[in-house]
């Protein structure tokens, strides 16, 4: 049988009922769509892609998505080709996307309508425009280019990051075959082979935390198994409904999705949006639609709360009558059980398995009764029992089988494997190493932790997860990560509950751990950092303790020589405008993404960085005057308050900071709700308010003096662009196209479509005090005044991402005019009051950067690393 198989057997059966319902939380209803429906939708796209696609040998066709209502559809469509589909997650880097789809050797793409713009310029030139739309399903197919010289340099780029990848223990050589095979037999046995146009599934890769991604074709042989097995164990109803809590590119969400939809059940999706703001996340979950099974990362599950898990996800009265934990080491049973209200009647799963031989591998259901008041704390939880077809084995350094004691699992069986990069036979009953260390004790398998993760320190050997769980059990530790910070420190990273002291942490640790696992330093974080699949981003902890350490270096003087951030490539210069002469440079450790700003009296100058710091530097020589700290990177550009002097930024960890730069203090920060905050915050003088955007799409409005909230919109798409105020109203571009308008009191006003993302900030300059000017990703430029009307709109030749400059010059003829940049390095000069064009110049390279004007001198960064200066008089003769 394969997936689309048993999903047309339910619509058979349930063909009335509701399949899939989509949320976006933003007060309106929800959609759903029945079992027939998501069928005939899946008929309809599955018809589109036969008719366009060469299905000569196996088919593999990439879905650049968002989860959405028509998901399930897309998905179903693509495997009746019969192909396979391979999620590609639009928010992942393009270089790590482009060097999937390469190295899949992807000839087709889907794309989701409204995700165009970001598929094209994130892989332009990669990939030719197919087909047409075929627009009530809400897609568009590419094919890639047949020769693309720049997408195999991207794959060298890529492969050059990561260290080679060890190779599987006991993997194979591979074995030529024809593609219409299946199994073939040789004279050292059977092999599973990959050609079969209608064997495989799907196509994921792995996220390369350990190496470089590794590349899996998963067979429908190779994960029907799981579905038909956890539906049993989970007891999965047609009354159920589940929620798609995984990325698609985890293969986890495979489970989830087919699960349902295998089973009469509903599947419930919201925006990842909402997945990063816990409190709207549990209210959709469990107050607006009544989630029965939660499949999660233990780590996604903190990411709720104790209070939230306690009140709500755990709670006497919750609808959740499963909950599946896997994908990283169970939680301690003491933790657990503060979780859990007495009368809770949740089953709980603990659930084991690698991407390598997708999806689970093991399964164990928690005894109700360890949950009991009088039953021992430090039970260990194992890992359960095979699940259907699936071989677990044991074995030690020298590959022998281990019945008793520790030693590594190896995860196989006769029909559970996959296909690993570019191997095309796999032999029968091959067993892939995991990594994962367990102790064996009367047949049971206890997780000790990843291979990896095995340290000797102070000459005894151990697993650094055992202080992860000596951590977890204390009461003053909402979560906690552990890193061995570049095999020398051992660093413990907590999300506190309330007060927490740090010296009484370490206390605590002192009684329950031997010396050697007791950590060199503790680190207060806000959240845990997570990777796409919900685990823990230990590469991020690894950032926030080097900012840590960065930080001290500098506050203690080290001299130049001294510093590692010295001696790093990324320069912050400073330039004489008329000249084009570099006055000095400094060397800020990291890259730069945001632009500077001017103090108060002029005599300093503020950016921040990648490295998590914001800078003050002297603007005469560029010298340090002053570095703060954040806990994520900086990309925002700071503002300062011209009354006050003080500076306002914002960080990708969630908050704002108003930093008085001549005490060289934070006055206060705040904690945004929604998401890691990109743009720039924008000041108000009367009334005086701050006004600060996220990437969840929170649009928040803060007493700058204090801190505290005024009022806040959530807009449910991220907020790249940033808030821009006059008198009356304050405006803001969001990625779902429009350009919003508050009074200063918070009710919006009105909001401007465009066909595109806005990423452009609006310009709403003092010259014509009237209009309002912004860019918009479908390649317009828009002019509308303060009431929302349209008064022009001008076509560039690519997408506009920067912002546009106001500006007038006696040199100009008086005229008021606008500079705009397209991304294709157009350089456009508009009349501001026609949109006509005046006057255009064509720079070398990408531009995603704002032009800004001084006197007749337009200064802009391309991306060919050259800022350029252009003389608007001269271009202004030109054109007369």
């Amino acid at each position: 049988m394969t997936l689309q198989e048993l999903v047309n057997q339910a619509a058979s059966l349930y063909s009335d009922r509701k399949a899939v319902w989509f949320d976006e939380c933003s007060g309106k209803p929800p959609t759903f769509y029945t079992y027939a429906t998501v069928v005939k939708l899946a008929v309809e796209l599955t018809a589109f892609l036969q008719k366009f696609c060469d299905q000569r040998g196996k088919c593999e066709i990439g879905l650049y998505c968002y989860p959405g209502i028509n998901l399930p559809s897309w998905i179903l469509g693509i495997l009746q080709v019969p192909a396979a589909y391979s999620p590609i997650d639009p928010d992942a880097p393009p270089m790590l996307s482009t060097y999937f789809m390469k190295k899949s050797n992807l000839q087709y793409v889907l794309v989701e309508n409204d995700k165009l713009n970001k598929f094209r310029m994130s892989h332009v030139g990669y990939f030719n425009h197919n087909s047409s739309t075929i627009e009530h399903i809400g897609l568009t197919l590419f094919q890639m280019s047949s020769s693309n010289t720049d997408l195999n340099l991207q794959v060298k780029n890529v492969t050059s990051k990561y260290e080679p990848s060890k190779a599987m223990a006991s993997s194979q050589p591979g074995y030529t075959i024809r593609p219409d095979q299946t199994e073939v037999k040789t004279s050292e046995g059977a092999y599973m082979a990959v050609g079969q146009k209608c064997s495989l599934a799907y196509v994921l890769h792995t996220s390369g935390t350990t190496g470089i991604p590794k590349i899996v074709r998963v067979p429908h042989k190779c994960i029907v198994p799981n579905i038909q097995h956890l539906k049993s164990i989970f007891e999965i109803t047609r009354d159920d409904l589940l929620f798609l809590a995984s990325p698609l590119t985890f293969d986890p969400s495979v489970v989830e999705l087919f699960i349902a939809l295998t089973s009469g059940a509903s599947i419930l999706i919201v925006p990842n949006t909402i997945k990063m703001i816990p409190v709207e996340l549990s209210a959709a979950l469990f107050h607006h639609h009544h989630v029965t099974v939660l499949q999660a990362t233990p780590t996604l599950l903190r990411r709720f709360g104790a209070h939230i898990i306690k009140s709500t996800v755990l709670s006497a009265n919750t609808s959740l009558r499963v909950l599946a934990l896997g994908g990283e080491a169970f939680p301690i049973l003491n933790l657990l059980k503060s979780w859990k209200h007495k009368e809770n009647k949740t089953t709980i799963f603990n659930l084991y398995g690698i991407t390598e031989v997708s999806s689970w591998a093991t399964c164990y259901k928690i005894p109700e009764e360890v949950f009991t008041d009088d039953f021992r704390t430090d039970f260990p939880i194992h890992l359960g029992s095979p699940l259907l077809g699936t071989k677990v084995e044991v074995r030690d350094a020298n590959g022998s089988a281990v019945l008793e004691g520790e030693g590594q699992i190896f995860i196989g069986g006769v029909e559970r494997i996959c296909f690993l990069d570019d191997e095309v036979t796999v032999p029968m009953g091959t067993m892939r190493e995991t990594g994962d260390f367990v102790r064996v004790q009367n047949a049971k398998f206890f997780f000790l932790g990843r291979k990896d993760n095995q340290i000797k320190r102070h000459g005894k050997r151990f697993n650094i997860e055992w202080l992860q769980q000596a951590a977890e059990g204390l009461c003053q530790v909402e979560a906690c990560a552990v890193t061995w910070y570049q095999q020398e420190k051992l660093i413990l990273f907590v999300v506190p509950k309330d007060d927490l002291k740090e010296k009484e942490v370490v206390k605590e640790l002192q009684k329950r751990l031997p010396a050697y696992a007791v950590p060199d330093e503790l680190v207060l974080v806000k959240a845990l950092p997570l990777t796409s699949h919900g685990k823990v981003d230990i590469s991020e902890l690894n950032k926030i303790y080097q900012n840590r350490l960065n930080s001290r270096r500098r506050d203690s003087k080290l001299s130049g020589a001294e510093e590692l951030w010295e001696r790093l490539q990324y320069l912050w210069k400073a330039i004489d405008l008329d000249l084009g002469e570099v006055k000095w440079e400094k060397n800020l450790g990291d890259r730069i993404e945001s632009s500077a700003c001017i103090s108060k009296c002029g005599n300093f100058i503020v950016v921040g960085c990648y490295d998590g710091l914001v800078y003050v530097l002297q603007s005469s020589d560029g010298e340090i005057h002053w570095t703060f700290v954040t806990e994520d990177t900086v990309k925002s550009s700071a503002v300062v308050d011209p009354s006050s002097g003080l500076v306002y930024i914002g960080s990708h960890d969630q908050h704002v900071y108003s930093l008085d730069i001549y005490k060289k203090e934070c006055m206060w920060k705040l904690h945004c709700e929604g998401g890691a905050v990109f743009s720039s915050p924008c000041l108000s003088s009367l009334p005086h308010h701050l006004y600060v955007a996220t990437l969840g799409g929170l649009l928040l409005a803060v007493n700058p003096m204090t801190g505290s909230k005024i009022w806040k919109s959530f807009l449910r798409k991220p907020l790249f662009s940033s808030p821009h105020c006059n008198e009356k109203y304050v405006c803001i571009g969001c990625v779902d196209g429009n350009l919003y308008c508050y009074t200063h009191s918070g009710e919006k006003v009105w909001q401007f479509s465009t066909n595109g993302p806005v990423f452009s900030s609006p310009c709403i300059s003092s010259l014509t005090k009237q209009e309002i000017f912004f860019g918009s990703h479908d390649c317009f430029i828009y002019c509308c005044n303060m009431e929302g009307n349209l008064l022009w709109k001008f076509k560039a030749s690519s997408s506009v991402y920067g912002t546009p400059f106001v500006f007038q010059s006696d040199d100009l003829k008086n005229k008021i005019l606008l500079a705009a940049i397209s991304t294709d390095g157009k350089v456009w000069i508009l009349n501001a009051k026609s949109g006509t064009a005046e006057g255009v110049d064509k720079l070398p390279g990408e531009v995603f950067s704002s032009p800004v004007v001084w006197g007749t001198k337009l200064v802009v960064g391309c991306r060919n690393d050259y800022v350029y200066c252009l003389d608007l008089y001269i271009q202004e003769k030109k054109n007369s």
